[in-house]
């Protein structure tokens, strides 16, 4: 997903950081918005990747049953290859798979930078407190705003802060 924006903010910052981007990826909405974020984080971090899992194709088709184990192990490998996973924990209850892949990259090791942008209040930080714990770093941005690339200069902070890049 490299672009010129990425090129242009100067090569090398980021150079090799790979980021798992675990959000939900249901809806047209919810998968626009994880490429554009996904996209703006390239931006801010230059010369990083963002894996998408709602990208994972298996049979040369998304989401088929009978791939659900390799879907499964895809996602999982993801996650292991990654230098950290910035999750989105957006919903009055968060989205299991993205609370799945959380715990997952705490009990590996893995940083994760958990984002809220959903103004509803929950236990801590707006969520589950076993989610907001397992974060390594936490941006709270109500979405009152709008602004996707101010959310995406937030959570590259985050990134940046428990990768050290």
């Amino acid at each position: 997903m490299q672009n010129e924006a990425v090129t242009a903010k100067g090569a090398g910052e980021a150079a090799g950081l790979r980021i798992y981007l675990a959000g939900p990826l249901f809806t047209i909405q919810e998968r626009r918005t994880n490429r554009q974020l996904a996209h703006a984080l390239e931006g801010e971090l230059a010369g990083a990747q963002v894996l998408l899992p709602q990208d994972f194709k298996h049979e040369g088709r998304y989401n088929p049953p009978r791939a659900f184990g390799l879907i499964f192990r895809s996602c999982l490998e993801g996650v292991d290859s990654c230098h950290c996973v910035v999750a989105l924990l957006d919903g009055p209850d968060c989205d299991s798979g993205t609370s799945f892949e959380v715990g997952y990259a705490f009990a590996k090791g893995i940083p994760v930078v958990g984002v809220r942008t959903d103004f509803r209040l929950n236990q801590e930080r707006g969520v589950n407190l076993m989610l907001s714990r397992a974060c390594t770093a936490f941006v709270y941005r109500p979405s009152f705003d709008e602004d996707l690339v101010g959310l995406a200069r937030a959570i590259a902070r985050g990134v940046r802060k428990v990768t050290k890049k």
